[in-house]
């Protein structure tokens, strides 16, 4: 059984919120790139350039796929890769990751081995939509649209219309 912890409007709101406190950090988006993580980070990222932009500024947005840094390839070996998407170089910009789920930190591990390869930004921070806590690497985001605290045997769920056809976040009993 599920419940559900943020509406589509719910959602709207929290990424208005996290677009205004990446603009207010960086003070504008001179030599800001926002780089989702695959694969609902990037459409989140990609409505946070959106609605930056509709303020008057222009956020460079990609995607990152992490696929291949992951530490749990031998337990998943079917993950499909993706592909990386950069709005061009990140050598000396702020990077601003952006995740859909905050939790171990070890995807937030994947992402910064994987930014390696493509440059030395100035700076990188971390927006997450939703921290559940739980963390098993010492990784805390600068931004969160929802704090969530829960238990291990608990799961959150983001869908986004990009990917499930509907805005919603719920948390559920795992199974096992």
């Amino acid at each position: 059984m599920s419940r559900t912890v943020m509406s589509g409007d719910e959602m709207t709101w929290a990424l208005t919120r996290m677009t205004h406190e990446i603009l207010e950090r960086n003070h504008g988006s001179d030599g800001v790139v926002l780089l989702g993580i695959l694969t609902r980070g990037a459409p989140l990222a990609d409505r946070i350039a959106h609605i930056a932009d509709a303020q008057g500024h222009k956020l460079a947005v990609g995607h990152l796929d992490i696929t291949m840094y992951r530490d749990d390839l031998r337990a998943n070996p079917t993950r499909p890769v993706g592909r990386t998407t950069l709005p061009g170089e990140i050598d000396g910009k702020v990077v601003v990751l952006v995740d859909d789920v905050l939790y171990s930190g070890r995807t937030v591990q994947a992402a910064l081995h994987a930014l390696a390869d493509f440059g030395r930004p100035s700076a990188i921070q971390l927006v997450a939509l939703v921290d559940r806590g739980l963390r098993e690497l010492p990784i805390q985001a600068d931004i969160v649209g929802k704090f969530l605290p829960t238990a291990k045997d608990e799961r959150v769920r983001v869908e986004v219309q990009e990917h499930d056809g509907q805005d919603l976040v719920t948390i559920e009993r795992s199974d096992s």
